[in-house]
């Protein structure tokens, strides 16, 4: 089985990558989380994850990190959620929110993506609640995006304020959850984390 494939990046768009190894071109399906990740590169590693279905042709995922492709594979081992149900998870939320949304029992916030109906959902929480991290998608559950520079700079400045880092975390990852405009700036998710420790 393959682990990864490191190469040059050939094509990139929402929905795929092609990679090409030793003049082979590998395709492989993404979440909109690694598209950010693999933009403005010339040379990407894909963590892979392969699917086979009886009297379907196997379907190839990619991924950015180790982390992301672990959630996915949380997310199709629970019954009715397969492999485009859950990219589409990663699609529509941030790994951070998927694992929160799962360790709170936030059946609304599961739901609320296209194809994920309440059972489902529910069903989600139940097989996964506790196995994606201690924390409630605490940073250090959260897959490297541009924005984690941000949510990182962040949590130093609250601790350096005097804060608890675990009550910093979940704060910042409450902050976003409600607000992704937080997003925009450290000062900015800064002071409206500050808010919300109050």
């Amino acid at each position: 089985m393959i682990d990864y494939i490191f190469g040059k990046l050939i094509e990139l768009n929402p929905a795929f990558v092609i990679i090409e190894n030793n003049q082979i071109g590998y395709k492989f399906l993404i979440s909109l989380q690694s598209y950010q990740f693999f933009q403005n590169k010339t040379e990407v590693k894909v963590y892979t994850e392969s699917i086979y279905q009886r009297d379907e042709l196997p379907k190839h995922y990619g991924f950015a990190t180790k982390e992301e492709r672990e959630i996915f594979r949380h997310l199709i081992s629970v019954s009715g959620v397969g492999g485009n149900s859950a990219m589409l998870m990663l699609s529509s939320l941030s790994p951070s929110e998927i694992i929160g949304a799962i360790n709170t029992a936030n059946v609304s916030l599961l739901k609320s993506i296209k194809g994920i109906g309440e059972k489902t959902a529910q069903r989600i929480v139940v097989d996964l609640k506790g196995k994606l991290g201690k924390h409630e998608g605490g940073i250090g559950q959260i897959i490297h995006t541009a924005n984690d520079k941000i949510k990182e700079d962040t949590l130093m400045a609250l601790v350096a304020l005097g804060f608890n880092k675990s009550q910093a975390e979940k704060a910042i990852e409450k902050t976003i959850l409600h607000n992704k405009e937080a997003l925009s700036s450290v000062e900015m998710l800064l002071k409206i984390t500050l808010k919300n420790l109050q």
